[in-house]
């Protein structure tokens, strides 16, 4: 059972989901739970084993995936068997942990990796749905400088997927899987498939809250006050100065780990610039740009 209305934060990995979801999870409301969808992570909450990076559920796969779900966003304990003395204590005081929990706050799921599922999730959950948009060319350079690629595969491995949204793309997508592409262009048709899937829930879900990370990164304060009101949150003091530490302009430009959060936010805007040749950031441009100019003017090109 779930207690509080559980809150969503999704959009593309490397859009800043890591950063909001723990900014609105220093509210002492919420609880933040980190991508129960991701493959390379399993959650002692959450029992489901995923096959594909962007797992899609919808009303006809549900009852595979729904029960598992529910535990990691309902804070269900996964009991294991203790192995000693201390284990019973440190079991008995995890699980009066999550059962505190269940009761008192809201979860909050953290994962870009359920954007394709998120529809389900939102209606399934009564959800509140927080979506980042990252600007192509610097979801684009985070992967070129972590080497990230994408085994597109996944994709044509789930038919249901396929057949209600990314039927369009089908040839690249299958050019993708049968070849090897360099990062850069990996990049960009991933881009171009998941914010295809952002424009449609833009027009079927006016009530969802869709947000650049570049305006959040402009101007923190402002941009997580109106989230949190969003959210019925109170943004206290505390929250305040939390997020004036993470964005703050002494922090980095860049992160050393690729999960660090403490960042210049400002700067580390420009970044993509200084990855990426002008032959790159061209190329990128080309192969998004009837779903990225929804999102970004020629200026957010220069």
């Amino acid at each position: 059972m779930i207690f509080k209305r559980p809150i969503l934060v999704t959009g593309s990995h490397r859009s800043g989901s890591t950063w909001v979801g723990k900014m609105i999870a220093e509210s002492p409301s919420v609880c933040y739970i980190q991508e129960p969808f991701n493959l390379t992570r399993q959650p002692c909450s959450c029992g489901v084993k995923f096959d594909h990076w962007f797992q899609y559920i919808s009303d006809e796969n549900a009852s595979i995936f729904h029960e598992h779900v529910q535990h990691a966003i309902g804070l269900s304990y996964n009991l294991r068997k203790p192995k000693s003395p201390k284990d019973v204590l440190h079991l008995v005081r995890d699980y009066c942990n999550f059962l505190f929990h269940r009761v008192s706050v809201r979860p909050l799921v953290k994962d870009p990796i359920a954007v394709f599922s998120a529809e389900w999730l939102a209606a399934t959950f009564d959800m509140d749905v927080i979506l980042l948009i990252r600007h192509p060319a610097a979801f684009a350079g985070s992967l070129k400088r972590l080497n990230w690629p994408h085994p597109f595969s996944h994709f044509l491995e789930q038919p249901l997927l396929m057949r209600d949204h990314l039927y369009p793309f089908e040839a690249e997508i299958r050019e993708y899987a049968e070849k090897e592409q360099d990062i850069v262009e990996q990049a960009a048709l991933l881009w171009k498939l998941i914010y295809h899937m952002v424009l449609k829930y833009q027009k079927n879900h006016r009530d969802w809250v869709f947000i650049r990370h570049e305006d959040l990164s402009r101007d923190p304060l402002s941009g997580f006050q109106a989230l949190f009101n969003k959210l019925n949150l109170a943004f206290s003091e505390h929250i305040r100065e939390v997020i004036r530490e993470h964005s703050d302009p002494a922090n980095p430009n860049q992160a050393s780990r690729y999960n660090s959060i403490q960042l210049d936010s400002k700067s580390n805007l420009s970044n993509w610039r200084n990855r990426l040749t002008e032959s790159e950031v061209e190329r990128i441009r080309t192969q998004v740009e009837d779903v990225s100019s929804a999102f970004y003017s020629d200026e957010d090109w220069r």
